[in-house]
C-alpha cells in the first residue's frame, strides 16, 4: 500500500489496479471512500483500460482478428510499478507483457498520477504510444464515494449538484450495452436528489454532460466533496444495489451499443493515439 498524507489529509493507494482505497480528512476523521464491502461492490475505485463498460460478447476485431477481453479491461486487476513517490505525490506505471497483448494487440505505457494538495487530490491517466502504429483505447475513473448514513441521516438526504446541467439525458442500458433509448431526468436548482431506486436498473450513463462539476452534497450535514473533470465525453453515476455509496465516473470511451460491429476502429468513444505520441486527462476531488 502506498499512503500520501499532508497536514489535513491522508490518502491510500494500491499497487494493485492503482486503486484509490481511502481518502481520509484528519480535521473531522471521516472517510470519503466506499469501504468496498463484498456484500454489495468489493472494489474501491477501480481503473478502467483499455476499454471501458462491456464488449458485445465481451469480443472485438482489429487487423481481421478477434479478441476477447471482460467488463472494464484488465488494468483494474493489474500489479503496476511505482515509478516515482513522494510524500504527496505518486506516480503508477502499466506497460504491455505477453499476457495484454495476447487480448489487446497494442504496445502501451499506461501512467496514473496522484498528488495531494491540501483537501484536494487530482488523478491524471497518461497514456503513451512507444511503437510506430496507431494506438487505440479507452479509459476513465470509477470512485466509489462514501455516502454516510446513521439513525438521523439517510441515503435519500444527499444530493448532487451540477455545475451547468438542468437535466440528465440518460442512456438505458440493455444487458450491460448501451441502447439508444433514451430518458431525461429533470434537476431542480441543478440538483439531482440520491436514492437507491435510482439505481435499480444500472447506471445512469450521459453522452451530453456540460458539467465540468459535480458535488455531493447533504441536506443535514456540512461535509461533502467537489468532483472536478475536464475532456470526458461521457460520463457515468452508480450505486450497486441498496449499498450507501455513488460512483462518479469520467469516461473517455464508453460499453459498446446494442448495434456495434465489433470493430474497434468504429467503437463509440475511442481513442487513437499516433506513434509516439502521449495522452492525458484529469479528475480530482476535493473534501470538505
Amino acid at each position: 500500500m502506498i499512503v500520501l498524507q499532508n497536514e489535513y489529509a491522508s490518502v491510500t493507494l494500491s499497487e494493485k489496479g492503482a486503486e484509490l482505497q481511502h481518502f481520509l480528512l484528519k480535521e473531522n476523521n471521516r472517510e470519503y471512500m466506499w469501504g468496498g464491502d463484498p456484500a454489495y461492490w468489493g472494489k474501491h475505485s477501480p481503473v478502467l483500460f483499455p476499454v471501458i463498460g462491456a464488449l458485445k460478447e465481451n469480443t472485438y476485431a482489429y487487423n481481421g482478428h478477434q479478441y476477447h477481453l471482460s467488463r472494464h479491461g484488465f488494468a483494474r486487476d493489474r500489479t503496476f510499478a511505482v515509478a516515482q513517490k513522494s510524500s504527496t505525490e505518486v506516480s503508477f506505471s502499466l506497460s504491455d507483457d505477453e499476457d495484454t497483448l495476447r487480448v489487446y494487440p497494442f504496445k502501451f505505457r499506461f501512467y496514473i498520477h496522484y498528488r495531494l494538495e491540501g483537501t484536494r487530490l487530482s488523478c491524471t491517466y497518461e497514456v503513451v504510444n512507444p511503437s510506430e502504429f496507431p494506438l487505440l483505447f479507452s479509459v476513465g475513473g470509477h470512485p466509489a464515494f462514501a455516502v454516510p448514513v446513521n439513525a438521523d441521516i439517510t441515503y435519500d438526504d444527499y444530493f448532487l449538484e451540477f455545475s451547468d446541467d438542468h437535466e440528465l439525458v440518460c442512456h438505458k442500458i440493455d444487458h450491460d450495452l448501451i441502447s439508444e433509448h433514451t430518458e431525461t431526468l429533470m434537476l431542480t436548482d441543478r440538483k439531482l436528489p440520491l436514492s437507491h431506486k435510482l439505481f435499480y436498473e444500472d447506471a445512469l450513463v450521459v453522452k451530453t454532460l456540460k458539467s465540468n462539476r459535480i458535488s455531493l452534497r447533504c441536506n443535514k450535514a456540512p461535509e461533502g466533496i467537489h468532483f472536478d473533470f475536464e475532456g470526458f465525453p461521457f460520463f457515468g453515476i452508480w450505486s450497486a444495489k441498496d449499498a450507501d455509496f455513488v460512483c462518479l465516473e469520467p469516461w473517455c470511451g464508453i460499453a459498446d451499443s446494442t448495434g456495434h460491429d465489433q470493430q474497434l476502429k468504429d467503437k463509440e468513444g475511442i481513442q487513437e493515439l499516433a506513434p509516439g505520441e502521449r495522452w492525458q486527462r484529469s479528475w480530482a476531488v476535493t473534501a470538505f
